[in-house]
C-alpha cells in the first residue's frame, strides 16, 4: 500500500469505517467499501484539487462506493410487514379521535444540539438497527444522506410508491423505538 494510502487509512480509516458500517450493517461490507474508497482514491489522487478536505473527499468517495455495494445487493426480499408491526405503527395508535395526538412527541428542545448529544446518536444508531435491512438502508440513503428519490430507487431497485410506503414504515416504527427509548422490544 502506498504512503498515501497508510496515512488516509491511520487518519480517516476509523471514520469511514463506522461511516459505512451504519450504512450497510455488515462488517464485511463495510470493509470492502473501505478498501475500495481507498483504491479509488489512490487511482484518482491526482485529479483531487484540494478544495475540501482529504475526509470530505473520501467520503464523498465512499457513499459512492456504499451505492455500488447496494446495488449489488439486489437479490434483498422485502420483509414482510407482519400484523404485530402494523399494528405498533398503526394510525390507530398515534392519534386520538379528535385529530391530536393520542401521546405528544416528546420535547426536544433545541434539535440540533440535543443531535450531538452521543447518547441520543447511540439510541437513533440502535432503531435503525432493528428495522429490516432493506428498510433501514433506504432510510439511510434517502433521510439521512438526502439521496434524491429518483436515484434511490433506481439504487435499490423499487417503485417510488414502494419507497414512499417504506419510509413511513421506518419513520413510524423509529418513532415507537425512540418514544420508548430504545426498549428491548423486538421491531423487525
Amino acid at each position: 500500500m502506498s504512503k498515501p494510502a497508510l496515512q488516509w487509512l491511520d487518519e480517516h480509516g476509523d471514520m469511514l469505517y463506522a461511516f459505512a458500517l451504519r450504512r450497510l450493517r455488515d462488517p464485511h461490507l463495510a470493509e470492502e467499501a473501505v478498501q475500495n474508497t481507498l483504491l479509488a482514491a489512490l487511482e484518482g489522487a491526482d485529479r483531487f484539487a484540494g478544495q475540501s478536505s482529504v475526509r470530505t473527499w473520501l467520503t464523498g468517495i465512499l457513499k459512492f462506493k456504499i451505492i455500488d455495494v447496494l446495488r449489488e445487493q439486489q437479490h434483498w426480499q422485502l420483509a414482510p410487514l407482519d400484523a404485530e408491526l402494523a399494528h405498533s405503527v398503526g394510525d390507530d395508535d398515534l392519534f386520538a379521535e379528535d385529530g391530536h395526538w393520542a401521546n405528544a412527541p416528546v420535547d426536544w428542545r433545541d434539535p440540533s444540539r440535543e443531535l450531538d448529544n452521543k447518547q441520543l446518536r447511540a439510541l437513533i444508531d440502535a432503531c435503525i438497527a432493528r428495522l429490516p435491512r432493506r428498510m433501514a438502508q433506504l432510510f439511510w440513503l434517502r433521510e439521512l444522506n438526502d439521496e434524491p428519490a429518483g436515484a434511490v430507487c433506481e439504487n435499490l431497485g423499487i417503485s417510488s410508491a414502494n419507497m414512499y410506503q417504506l419510509l413511513f414504515r421506518a419513520r413510524q416504527t423509529l418513532r415507537v423505538c425512540l418514544t420508548e427509548g430504545g426498549r428491548d422490544a423486538e421491531l423487525s
